[in-house]
């Protein structure tokens, strides 16, 4: 899961601003050969996507090291324990530690944060919106940020960083080699396929993350460049850490007819739970907003509150990469699991809420397993069903929560498939991250990147390309011969400045010049009402309007609503002078030429 940025951080205005023109001369590294062959050759984006992955892997496995060394000095963990896993902590250094992290936070905020304005965003609003295009800066500062939340002990996952520079690496790579659009689209894509391989040791759901939550489609020619990334990025982190989150496969036997209402209780559990941590986020963040000034005392404060949590339960601290076990142990208790999923949950919400930067991709993992779990070991109790298989419900949880915060159903049942090695599991998991995916995409609309995206004021629901939607505009569209009159103007003076032919339709002014409404021709011609009176009276459409930084599809969604075949254009919503006006039909014929020409480009690689 990759992380956007705050809201309420001061170095975000929102809503997002347009990436501003790369300062960097970008193209001298590489000869111009090797850009021609790359733009080129299928062969040649291939190559430049493994060479991503090599970078994802080497990129990932660092800052995983630095990570870990950061707990085991900070919390004094014996060499190698995870910070999640551990049995207890010294108060002083659980409390301590996290709130130096977000005092470090506040710091490089106040530090650095202006300097970035309007370059933060991570590769799914890249892709949306900027053709492929991340600010290397910006980057820096995001993963800067989620190091420091996360090495501190914050509750926030490292999945953020390593999708966010590895992300970056593939798209000033890609710039410096003159890449196409479409391609710096998919090297962004290959870059987080590689990230997520990389952190998992799982190329299949590091793939399919690539072409659900980054690239937002697939095909033949992005399958070789992602999967190849991916594939290496595994390799190459598998040399330097291991990154799988069960050492050994658990041992979920099939699952049978009869698991099937077990799967799909997990499934709305998981649908609701997920909805509830996306919500508490969200309303975490407008509390320490509202009630914590100024802004830099907000992650000390959220920091000293989850170091708190940390002295109850070690494994609601970080990531919770390591403390997957606990849920798949046969003797922990189920109502010790149920606290743990709570305060874990807790603080995931202080954290993000607060200032700390990371995803949700890994809480979200830890969390499911623990539910299903205890839902497991709630059918035990029940005499009239057969109970659930513990091992079998977590991974299925595990499964059902991811799904329902990251949106990708397909990759996490291969995530469940790498782990496990088990079909019948990966069945089953694929069965719950479909129940999810529909009930929250129905309930509440939203992932957890694209809520962030919401609660910025953008319309962003996915990473397919609508950033040529919006670089459209109506200025560009319009034409500039709109015919006006006053809209006192009698009839019988209307027909005289407007004969049959003239034109389709007028656009009306009132005394202060100010647009107040259109009326048509053939209208004005055919009408019966009496000549002495005023054109007004044929007005339609009086509020219905375009302005020129509007895009074609707000254009077209105006047309829709209003069921207008032309439109005025004014100045600006207030003063509302008309310069001039947008027929649907040719707005239509030029959204259809540049779709058109944007999937030829796809296609013809």
């Amino acid at each position: 899961m990759t992380d956007t940025p705050h809201p309420g951080d001061a170095n975000v205005s929102a809503p997002a601003e347009r990436q501003p023109a790369p300062t960097q001369a970008f193209g001298r590294f590489f000869p111009a050969a090797v850009r021609a062959y790359v733009r080129a050759s299928e062969f040649g984006l291939i190559l430049v996507a493994l060479s991503v992955g090599m970078a994802s892997g080497l990129l990932v496995s660092a800052m995983s090291i630095f990570s870990q060394v950061s707990h085991e000095i900070l919390f004094d963990l014996p060499k190698g324990e995870h910070l999640s896993l551990a049995l207890e902590l010294v108060p002083w250094r659980s409390v301590l530690s996290v709130a130096g992290g977000g005092a470090a936070l506040a710091l490089l905020t106040a530090w650095a944060g202006a300097r970035f304005r309007g370059r933060l965003s991570d590769a799914i609003e890249a892709n949306a919106l900027h053709g492929g295009r991340l600010s290397l800066g910006g980057s820096l500062f995001i993963t800067a940020q989620t190091m420091i939340s996360n090495g501190s002990g914050g509750s926030v996952g490292l999945e953020a960083a390593y999708t966010q520079i590895c992300a970056a690496f593939a798209s000033i790579l890609g710039r410096e080699l003159g890449a196409r659009r479409n391609d710096m689209r998919l090297l962004v894509a290959c870059g987080a396929a590689g990230a997520i391989s990389a952190a998992f040791h799982a190329p299949l759901a590091g793939s399919f993350y690539g072409f659900e939550v980054v690239l937002g489609s697939y095909s033949v020619v992005s399958l070789v460049p992602i999967v190849g990334s991916a594939v290496v990025a595994s390799i190459v982190a598998g040399r330097f850490v291991d990154h799988r989150l069960l050492a050994s496969a658990p041992g979920a036997e099939f699952l049978g007819h009869g698991e099937i209402l077990h799967i799909a209780v997990v499934a709305l559990l998981c649908s609701a739970a997920s909805i509830v941590l996306m919500s508490a986020v969200a309303t975490s963040e407008r509390l320490f907003n509202s009630t914590i000034k100024p802004a830099w005392l907000r992650p000390l404060i959220g920091g000293a509150m989850v170091g708190g949590i940390g002295i109850v339960a070690p494994a609601a601290l970080s990531s919770g990469h390591g403390a997957l076990p606990i849920a798949l142990a046969p003797s922990a208790p189920g109502m010790a699991l149920l606290a743990i999923a709570v305060l874990k949950s807790g603080a995931a919400a202080i954290s993000l809420g607060s200032g700390f930067r990371g995803g949700l991709f890994f809480a979200s993992l830890f969390i499911g397993a623990l539910l299903g779990r205890c839902y497991a070991d709630a059918t035990t109790l029940l005499p009239f069903i057969s109970p659930a298989n513990q091992n079998a419900m977590a991974l299925v949880g595990m499964a059902g929560l991811a799904t329902g915060i990251v949106g990708a159903p397909i990759s996490m049942t291969c995530l469940a498939l790498e782990m496990t090695g088990d079909f019948g599991v990966t069945l089953s998991a694929l069965i719950v991250s479909a129940i999810v995916s529909l009930v929250v995409r129905e309930a509440f609309g939203y992932s957890f990147a694209t809520w962030r995206f919401h609660l910025r004021g953008e319309t962003i629901r996915g990473p397919h390309d609508i950033g040529w939607e919006r670089d459209l505009r109506v200025a560009r569209l319009m034409r500039r011969d709109a015919r006006t009159m006053p809209a006192d103007a009698t009839i019988a003076e209307a027909r005289a400045l407007t004969p049959m032919g003239a034109a389709k339709e007028s656009m009306l002014l009132d005394r202060q010049g100010r647009y107040c409404g259109s009326v048509l021709t053939s209208d004005l011609h055919t009408t019966t009402e009496d000549p002495s009176r005023p054109v007004s009276t044929l007005a339609h459409l009086e509020n219905v309007f375009l302005t020129p930084d509007e895009s074609i599809r707000q254009a077209l969604d105006l047309f829709n609503e209003s069921e207008a075949d032309v439109v005025a254009v004014v100045s600006d919503p207030k003063e509302r002078k008309v310069i001039g006006r947008l027929s649907e039909a040719h707005a239509l014929r030029r959204y259809g030429e540049e779709l058109e020409r944007r999937n030829r480009a796809f296609v013809e690689r």
